[in-house]
């Protein structure tokens, strides 16, 4: 279970929300340019810093205002996959996928083991030996995606994941984060502009106008 409940004053707007995300749930949260969706991600990732509140995870408390707790960002746990991939182009699929492995000191076995695991998984294993900067944007997201996975967080967080993506990726990235989210039980958040997106992966839409909820539906549940 994710828990958000914090505010942070902002240029134009407080934001001052509170929503929950429960183990294998997909959160989509929406809402026009500057509303504070992309905020959200980034307090929760510890990139910025709330005024107050708390943001926990069901293992971990990210924030807590009042007993001076701020998470630094290596120790969170969190899966952020950026708008553009944020993949290191000068470095192979395989080193890309091993990156947060090799950050948090794990053992060359298991390193081996998750990045295997999931070059395998997000069906990028004959890439393992690409630079990443030669991939398509569709195969830079699913390396960006298994990077996330392969640490095992306990949180995956995306930010407009589709948009550079032709029709086709859009559609095999979706199946993935769907197939990522349920397989591992984590809970998860994702920024999307797209209506199409929100209803083809998202359990619950909440709808987010000047650091405020609007809307928070589930009527959008997949089949």
């Amino acid at each position: 279970m994710f828990k958000f409940a914090a505010s942070k004053q902002l240029r134009d707007f407080t934001l001052d929300l509170s929503i929950q995300v429960a183990d294998e749930e997909i959160m989509v949260l929406m809402g026009g340019n500057g509303a504070g969706k992309t905020t959200v991600l980034r307090l929760t990732a510890g990139l910025l810093t709330p005024d107050c509140g708390t943001i926990e995870t069901g293992k971990k408390i990210l924030y807590h205002h009042h007993s001076k707790i701020n998470c630094p960002v290596q120790d969170r746990n969190i899966g952020y996959v950026f708008q553009n991939a944020a993949v290191f182009p000068h470095m192979t699929v395989y080193d890309n996928v091993a990156f947060g492995l090799r950050a948090r000191g794990v053992d060359s076995q298991t390193l081996a083991n998750r990045t295997d695991e999931w070059l395998e998984r997000l069906a990028i294993s004959d890439l393992a030996t690409v630079r990443a900067g030669h991939l398509s944007g569709g195969q830079k997201q699913r390396v960006a995606l298994a990077r996330a996975m392969a640490t095992e967080p306990d949180l995956l967080m995306l930010d407009e994941p589709f948009t550079a993506l032709d029709q086709k990726n859009q559609i095999a990235v979706r199946e993935w984060i769907c197939l990522c989210v349920r397989e591992q039980k984590i809970p998860c958040l994702l920024v999307t502009h797209n209506p199409a997106d929100a209803e083809a992966v998202g359990d619950r839409i909440c709808v987010i106008d000047r650091g405020h909820v609007l809307e928070d539906s589930s009527s959008f549940l997949r089949s």
